[in-house]
């Protein structure tokens, strides 16, 4: 890297942006559910807020990043390489002051120039990408995640010392993208695994290498290039989207470590496998937090708040799905009437319209969090409409 000024600790405008971001994102009503031990009462309606939601630290800096950005660059052409965080409200704001899109023109890259300003989002962007904006000597405003920069240290580590990276994460996913791109720009190899059914038929290979070309077939967009999976099994170690299902994480390395010991006995443990702690507190204490609200709060059902394309938003409705009837939502739009609402089904990609959401009469206990992308002023006006809906 030679050919950009890279800022990768803000721009010294902080106070500069503060009320911007407030007016912008700021819930005096939130502030107040916060206060109120974390419930509000409007009529029959009660609404139990999880003690942990919306932005995270990670996100809180990125957005505050892009804002002094555009503020220390008045008369520069500003651009994201993608969406800075997945929540349409933040990226529309960012449009709206004149930030402009790369992934909506991939090759405008190459137009670039010196006088051009990219804002790198907090997911990272990929070896290659970032390679690729510095031979065009643009400068660069780097928001990558402290957790994110924390799994591509240890892929690093990883690679360097012959082990694969088997990552859970989503293939398509921007962060698991630049993460695998650590392993291969250090000579290393990846393989990415979705949940615990690929990660069974990962395990199944280790203690048997049968079927290979099937097991190639399966992973062929999921696994670095050459991938041997005779040769990249043979010592792996585990890494992680931060944005994942934490649990599910946990397990996944015990299955893959069960399968290493299956394979190679205990004593081959040492050597094949290694596993350290990638784990974001952020999601894992939003995760937490909704799972002690289920436990304590009697809910008739859940709202999560957070854009449809949030992976830790969606593991949060997931969460909420095995206990309670849950509604994923991106706006509060969303909530259309007290008898539909459109949302995110659990497991699906699509919005859907249910009807009948709502109970019509009697007390009513509705569950609500948001996703570490969803800012407070959408959570505030989800409680004022849930509050509307429930008076009518």
């Amino acid at each position: 890297m030679s050919g950009s000024l890279i800022f990768r600790k803000g721009l010294d405008l902080k106070h500069a942006v503060s009320g911007l971001l407030a007016e912008d994102y700021h819930s005096t009503l939130v502030d107040r559910i916060k206060a109120e031990d974390f419930t509000y009462r409007a009529g029959r309606l009660t609404i139990h807020l999880a003690r942990e939601f919306g932005f995270c630290y990670g996100v809180d800096r990125a957005v505050d990043y892009a804002y002094q950005t555009r503020k220390r660059f008045p008369d520069r052409a500003v651009y994201l390489t993608g969406e800075i965080i997945h929540n349409p409200h933040v990226n529309d704001n960012l449009r709206a002051m004149g930030v402009g899109f790369l992934s909506d023109a991939p090759a405008q890259i190459d137009a670039l120039g010196a006088d051009d300003v990219v804002i790198l989002p907090a997911f990272g962007v990929s070896v290659g990408a970032l390679a690729r904006l510095d031979r065009r000597g643009c400068t660069l405003v780097d928001t990558t995640c402290g957790s994110v920069l924390n799994v591509w240290k240890n892929v690093k580590r990883y690679a360097e010392s012959g082990y694969t990276s088997v990552i859970h994460g989503k293939v398509s996913h921007e962060e698991t993208q630049a993460t695998a791109s650590q392993a291969v720009d250090r000579g290393g190899a990846y393989l990415v695994v979705l949940n615990r059914a690929e990660t069974a038929i990962v395990c199944d290979y280790i203690r048997d290498g049968r079927d290979r070309e099937a097991f190639l077939a399966r992973f062929a967009r999921a696994a670095s290039p050459g991938f041997d999976p005779d040769r990249d099994l043979a010592r792996i170690g585990l890494a992680n989207q931060t944005t994942m299902l934490m649990s599910e994480s946990l397990e996944i390395g015990e299955m893959l470590k069960a399968a290493v010991i299956d394979r190679h006995g205990a004593a081959g443990l040492d050597g094949r496998y290694q596993a350290f702690d990638t784990i974001c507190s952020a999601t894992q204490d939003r995760q937490d937090a909704v799972v002690t609200l289920l436990r304590e709060q009697a809910v008739d059902l859940m709202i999560v708040i957070g854009g449809y394309n949030s992976s830790n938003t969606a593991n949060l409705a997931r969460i909420c799905a095995a206990v309670r009837p849950t509604f994923h939502v991106a706006e509060p739009e969303c909530l259309a009437s007290p008898r539909e609402i459109r949302h995110r089904p659990v497991g699906q990609y699509a919005e859907a319209s249910t009807t009948g959401w709502l109970p019509e009469t009697g007390q009513l206990a509705i569950g609500l969090t948001s996703g570490a992308s969803t800012p407070d002023n959408l959570v505030g006006k989800v409680v004022e409409r849930l509050a509307e809906l429930a008076s009518l």
